[in-house]
C-alpha cells in the first residue's frame, strides 16, 4: 500500500500540535497546548441572531453555490478596514475569501511553488504554514528571529546564496515566539525585498489582538509589489467559521483564483453571510476590545507566575498582544522531557523543537495564555515551575 502513496504526502510531517491536542483531550489536563482563543468570548447570542436573520431574509440564494472570490460586501467591509485600522488602500477585488487562514497557505503553494523551489521561513515558524507549504516539495531555509523581527543580515545573506522563491513571516505576536517585528525592521525588511525577485507572505492573524504598546504598521504599508497579506477572522469573531482571507495584487489574484476554483469552488456561502450579518448588527471594535482587556490579565498573570516560580536560568518573552509567550529552558534541558513529565502531572505545552527547520530549538516551548482562566494558569504554572526545578536539580547533580 505504501508505494500507492504519492511522494509529497510521505514527506509531509503530521502536525504535531493536533497529535499534542489529542492526548490533552483529557479535562483533567491543564493544557497550555493549542493555540486557541478564548471560547468564553465567541458571541454565541449574537451569531445565532445573524443566522436566523440572513436564513429568513435570504435563504434560498444563501444555500445555493456562490462566487469564488467570496461575497462581494464581506470583501468591501475588510477593505473598508484595513484603511480605517492600517491606512490601506486595498481593493474589494484584491481580496479572497479562505477556508481560514490556513487554506491560503495551500493556495499559496499551488500558485507559486513547484518541487525544488527554496522557501524562507522564520526560525522558529509557525507549524501551519511548515506543513502546507512542505506539501509542494519545496527547499526549506529559516532565518533567525531576534527580538525585534528576522535577523535581517542573515536574511540578506541567505538571499545573496539562494534563488529564493518565496519568504514567509508573521511580523505581529509571531506565533510560537510572540516576537513583533519594530517598524524599523519592516522598514529594512521592505527595503531589501524591493531588491529581489520574491514573494513576501505577510501573515497577521493576530495583529487585532495588541492589549499594549502602539500599533505598527504592516509591512504592506511599506512595499507594494510582491506581497500577499493574510487574514482571519478566527482569531477575533470565531474558528469554527472557518473564513480568513489573502490580499493580493490583480496579476497574483487571478492565479489564486484558478487555485480556489480547483480546491472547492468557493468558501462556505452561509458562513460568510452570516459572519457579515453578525459584523454589520454588532461592534466588532467593542468585542475585540472584550478580548483584548482578557487576554492582558491572562498574559500579566502568567507572565508574573513565571517571574516568581521558575528558575533564573529560564527566560521568557513578553508580548505586547497575541496569545503567546516563549520559554528558553537551560541549555542542558529538554522540554521534550520536560512534556513527558508533565503530561504525568495533567500538564501540557508544546515543545519548541517542531518549530525548527532541520533541528534546534530542543530547550524552548511554547506557552498558550489565551486559552485558560486565572485559575489553570496558577496551578499549571506552579506545576510545571517544580518539574523544571527537579530537572535542574538532577542535571546539575550529574
Amino acid at each position: 500500500m505504501n508505494t500507492l502513496f504519492s511522494n509529497r504526502i510521505l514527506t509531509t510531517p503530521k502536525s504535531f500540535i493536533r497529535e499534542i491536542l489529542k492526548v490533552t483531550d483529557n479535562p483533567e489536563v491543564i493544557s497550555f497546548a493549542g493555540g486557541l482563543p478564548n471560547s468564553r468570548f465567541f458571541p454565541v447570542k449574537e451569531i445565532k441572531s445573524a443566522a436566523l436573520k440572513v436564513l429568513e431574509e435570504d435563504g434560498r440564494n444563501i444555500l445555493q453555490y456562490s462566487t469564488t472570490e467570496g461575497y462581494l460586501p464581506l470583501r468591501e467591509y475588510i477593505s473598508r478596514r484595513y484603511f480605517e485600522k492600517k491606512r490601506l488602500n486595498i481593493r474589494p477585488d484584491e481580496i479572497i475569501i479562505t477556508n481560514g487562514s490556513q487554506q491560503c497557505f495551500d493556495l499559496i503553494g499551488k500558485t507559486f511553488l513547484n518541487k525544488g523551489d527554496h522557501v524562507v521561513v522564520e526560525r522558529p515558524v509557525y507549524l501551519g504554514a511548515l506543513q502546507s507549504f512542505s506539501m509542494f516539495e519545496p527547499v526549506i531555509d529559516s532565518v533567525p528571529l531576534l527580538d525585534d523581527g528576522i535577523d535581517t543580515i542573515f536574511l540578506k545573506k541567505t538571499f545573496d546564496e539562494q534563488k529564493i522563491k518565496l519568504f514567509y513571516a508573521v511580523p505581529n505576536f509571531q506565533n510560537p515566539s510572540g516576537v513583533t517585528y519594530s517598524k524599523q525592521k519592516r522598514m529594512e525588511l521592505a527595503g531589501m525585498l524591493r531588491e529581489q525577485n520574491s514573494i513576501f507572505v505577510e501573515d497577521d492573524p493576530y495583529g487585532e489582538l495588541r492589549f499594549m504598546g502602539d500599533d505598527i504598521p504592516c509591512v504592506r504599508n511599506y512595499l507594494q509589489k510582491n506581497i500577499i497579506l493574510l487574514g482571519s477572522f478566527s482569531k477575533i469573531v470565531s474558528p469554527g467559521l472557518r473564513l480568513g482571507w489573502i490580499c493580493a495584487e490583480k496579476e497574483t489574484m487571478e492565479k489564486i483564483v484558478v487555485a480556489k476554483q480547483a480546491a472547492d469552488l468557493h468558501s462556505n456561502y452561509l458562513s460568510q453571510r452570516i459572519l457579515y450579518k453578525y459584523l454589520v448588527d454588532n461592534d466588532i471594535d467593542e468585542h475585540i476590545h472584550t478580548i483584548r482587556v482578557a487576554y492582558k490579565e491572562q498574559r500579566d498573570l502568567m507572565v508574573s507566575k513565571i517571574e516568581e516560580q521558575f528558575p533564573e536560568e529560564t527566560k521568557c518573552t513578553k508580548p505586547e498582544g497575541g496569545m503567546f509567550l516563549w520559554i528558553t529552558l537551560p541549555e542542558n534541558l529538554s522540554s521534550m522531557e520536560l512534556f513527558n513529565r508533565a503530561i504525568k502531572e495533567n500538564v501540557a505545552f508544546v515543545p519548541g523543537s517542531p518549530f525548527y527547520v532541520g533541528g534546534g530549538g530542543e530547550n524552548t516551548l511554547r506557552l498558550n495564555f489565551s486559552n485558560s482562566d486565572g485559575e489553570k494558569i496558577e496551578e499549571g504554572i506552579k506545576r510545571l515551575a517544580g518539574i523544571i526545578k527537579k530537572l535542574i536539580s538532577e542535571k546539575g547533580g550529574k
